[in-house]
């Protein structure tokens, strides 16, 4: 639950108020303009009518050279971030030549392992050199020679050492595997009962399932059971049939909030009521946890079913999409074994207890200066909140100017008042990154105006005057 003070509140619907009267102002006197002009469309209607772009037109093309920044250089904790510039107010952004050394704190690097590595790199670069780039078709398609097929034996052979399971599936692609499981795991007839701030990839699964879906609030475990117990009770709509299978969706660390799903009494609710629990840990397995196992590790929570076999023959995403490319899964295999110490040293224990110190290090110095930080302690991912529209180029350029790169997230990924940066720590940042980094957010802080509460120390009396947003 994030507290917002009202005049925040009120000067953030007082900015898009402008936003939108100006926008809608310079959408009148375009309408006219373009009335004097001929279209080669004549008799197509509009791709995009009214409103629908309105959003990219006149407030996103205001701020895009803040997102989708181009890099040059591997995501390490330093990176070489490309210059651009725009010649037509933003519309078009040039790449030029020129590039900055920036301090990455945008980028999903938690244990370091995206730049080179003493292990990792000699493994990938031999394996590039023995196979090719890419299988270039689904595995049940055209198969694998045996010593291709010997490697991806190896890499579910270490995935299921490191989560400690009899059976492992890989898929090429984060988004795809909520997307593609969900309509193989549930169908008509069946519940979905979703976390709210889900990711979109889940979003999309559940609406592709036919399944009927329902919501509970964030992380409230108490409001999970009342949903259930109450569609429980009323069955499926019209029929009232009891339900053929209902499936709870929660994430292991929401990536826009940086908050540790509440497993344990989720888990509970769901063996209560006799529901499965479906949990993605694309942000917590090798970030959190003493070995790196997730949050079920970190929370004490053990799971059991499986349906690796069954997944095989019926996902979509495993029957028909190109199977993954030789020297990533080479990557995966390498890193993995780091993690679990099989490479002969304890780089990977120092790693997992180096996230988690750099993480609980920089959210408490963040607290201490006044921002808003959101999440928990452990998790990589820290938004600090920043509300207003007008605070989001200039915190994330200000940020830029000095040489720390950051990412910065607002509508409609997040809620219209609730803008944020979001910074994610690493494993290879050094005490004295991160004590840069502290600098120059502290300095731009100050100058932006984001520093919205006192220090922790002193916030223990909650601000009069605070409205609650979801």
């Amino acid at each position: 639950m994030i507290k917002i003070p009202y005049l925040t509140a009120l000067s953030t619907y007082f900015s898009y108020g402008l936003l939108f009267a100006f926008g809608q102002f310079r959408d009148f006197f375009r309408k006219i303009f373009d009335w004097f002009h001929s279209s080669n469309l004549q008799g197509y209607a509009p791709i995009c009518l009214g409103l629908e772009d309105f959003y990219i037109r006149r407030l996103y093309l205001r701020i895009q050279d803040c997102f989708g920044r181009p890099i040059s250089s591997s995501p390490d904790a330093w990176f070489d971030v490309v210059e651009r510039y725009s010649n037509d107010n933003n519309k078009t952004l040039t790449r030029t030549t020129k590039v900055s050394r920036c301090l990455n704190l945008g980028s999903y690097n938690y244990l370091g392992f995206a730049a080179a590595d003493e292990y990792c790199t000699p493994r990938v670069i031999e394996t590039l050199k023995r196979f090719s780039p890419s299988t270039c078709s689904p595995r049940v398609d055209g198969g694998f020679d045996q010593e291709l097929r010997h490697c991806i034996m190896n890499w579910r052979s270490v995935l299921q050492t490191l989560l400690g399971k009899p059976a492992a599936i890989v898929f090429g692609m984060g988004y795809v595997t909520n997307s593609a499981i969900l309509p193989v795991l549930i169908g008509k007839g069946g519940l979905i009962i979703s976390d709210s701030l889900n990711h979109n990839s889940i979003v999309n699964g559940a609406r592709g399932s036919g399944a009927t879906v329902r919501v509970f609030q964030h992380n409230t475990p108490s409001h999970l059971e009342e949903v259930l117990r109450q569609q429980i009770a009323e069955g499926q709509p019209r029929t009232h049939r009891p339900w053929k299978k209902i499936i709870v969706i929660v994430e292991g660390i929401y990536s826009m909030e940086g908050e540790l799903c509440k497993l344990p009494e989720i888990v509970a609710i769901c063996k209560k009521y006799k529901a499965y629990a479906y949990l993605d840990e694309a942000h917590s397995i090798g970030a959190v946890g003493k070995t790196g196992r997730g949050v079920c590790e970190l929370l004490g929570v053990d799971t059991a079913d499986e349906l690796i076999q069954y997944l095989k023959y019926t996902c979509p995403a495993h029957l028909y999409a190109t199977s993954i490319s030789p020297p990533a899964a080479q990557q995966i295999i390498s890193s993995i074994k780091v993690i679990l110490g099989e490479d002969g040293s304890s780089r990977g224990a120092q790693k997992l207890a180096r996230i988690r110190e750099n993480s609980n290090f920089f959210r408490s110095e963040l607290q201490k200066m006044g921002f808003e930080v959101l999440g928990d302690n452990d998790s990589p991912v820290m938004p600090i909140m920043l509300y207003n529209p007008a605070k989001i180029p200039a915190f994330s350029r200000e940020c830029l100017k000095q040489n720390v790169a950051v990412v910065t997230v607002a509508f409609p990924a997040t809620p219209l008042l609730l803008a944020r940066a979001r910074i994610c720590i690493s494993a290879s940042h050094t005490r004295e990154d991160l004590l840069k980094a502290l600098a120059v957010i502290s300095e731009v802080g100050d100058l932006v105006g984001i520093k919205y509460f006192p220090a922790e120390s002193e916030k223990q009396h909650q601000e009069p005057g605070a409205i609650k947003l979801e």
